[in-house]
């Protein structure tokens, strides 16, 4: 019979450890960031595991401030990348040049080659465009000219899309969305939060000159993506991971009937996968070496939100997919 090994148990001081480098970094992170609190925690997460995110906002709530000050916070090399109708995919994976001096085709790796990649609305960019990315995303390489390129690590994809324009837009196919760990949704600052960012602007703490030190590298980093491997996840945790995502699939046998006549698609198993690698993660955050109930429920809205596709007649009544999510989370019995 065929035995696996069980992850070695992470001692007392290698957890300090990682809360210490974790609590550095989230530190480093606040002083340019305002609120944004499960902004930082997401981003932190899709470092830890090496999934992606998918952020949905408005123009003006930091996102772009919000990824470059987590790359500086770990010494991570930071691009940014405008999508638009135009943008073609060598301009993010890159291209062969011919070098006339030589004779020769050069390889020019293309933005993509990053630690942390922002890309900025990717609803804006052509189907192309986005299958070249989402491939470099779950491929962790591009091909150029027939040679394949790695992607550095720790690779981060963290791609926006605007909700309030549709105008010239590509929408993402549900089935790629499913690439992303998470979906995020950022709100508007507080009253309180909005007087805190015009301080600091005032105070120049965005200017280039105030760049922080950076408050952990990339190789501890790297070793909290090995303690994170280690966390212990019980069995029941995980078929109450799994409980989740069946709910959503046969959601008339466990639901009001009219919400679950809601759902056209229910969740796939990347959700099981993405619930169950995010929520060893955010036992880490919390000072933990096991995942509990508590961490798996925080992560359902941003797990859940763009792989539980609501049909016509939700659009219709305006019932946001969130709403449909607490009630599959209430339809499965905490263990």
């Amino acid at each position: 019979m065929l035995q696996t090994m069980a992850p070695a148990r992470i001692e007392p001081p290698e957890l300090a450890r990682a809360q210490q480098t974790l609590a550095a970094i989230s530190r480093s992170f606040d002083a340019k960031v305002v609120g944004q609190a499960r902004l930082r925690e997401s981003l932190l997460i899709g470092l830890m595991t090496g999934g992606h995110i998918l952020l949905e906002s408005v123009p003006g709530l930091a996102k772009t401030t919000a990824a470059r000050t987590m790359a500086e916070a770990i010494s991570a090399d930071f691009r940014r990348i405008q999508c638009t109708p135009d943008l073609l995919p060598s301009d993010i994976v890159g291209t062969q040049i011919y070098d006339a001096g030589q004779g020769t085709f050069v390889t020019r790796l293309g933005p993509v080659h990053a630690n942390i990649v922002l890309l900025d609305e990717i609803n804006r960019s052509s189907a192309k465009t986005q299958s070249a990315m989402l491939e470099a995303m779950q491929e962790r390489q591009t091909s150029i000219g027939g040679e394949a390129h790695p992607l550095p690590t720790p690779f981060l994809v963290l791609a926006t899309q605007n909700p309030i324009e549709q105008e010239g837009t590509y929408l993402l196919p549900e089935a790629q969305m499913d690439r992303f760990m998470l979906k995020d949704v950022l709100d508007y600052p507080t009253p309180a939060e909005e007087a805190e960012i015009i301080r600091r602007i005032d105070a120049g703490v965005f200017t280039p000159e105030q760049k922080p030190a950076a408050a952990a590298s990339l190789d501890a980093v790297a070793g909290l993506q090995e303690t994170v491997r280690r966390v212990y996840i019980d069995p029941a945790i995980v078929r109450y991971i799994v409980g989740l995502a069946f709910v959503t699939l046969n959601a008339s046998q466990y639901i009001d009937a009219r919400l679950a006549g809601y759902i056209e698609f229910g969740a796939s198993p990347r959700a099981s996968i993405a619930f169950s690698q995010a929520a060893l993660a955010v036992a880490l955050l919390n000072g933990r070496d096991h995942v509990i109930p508590e961490d798996v429920k925080s992560l359902a809205h941003r797990v859940l939100r763009h792989r539980l596709i609501l049909g016509f007649e939700a659009v219709a009544e305006q019932v946001p997919v969130d709403r449909v999510i607490d009630v599959v989370v209430a339809a499965v019995q905490t263990p």
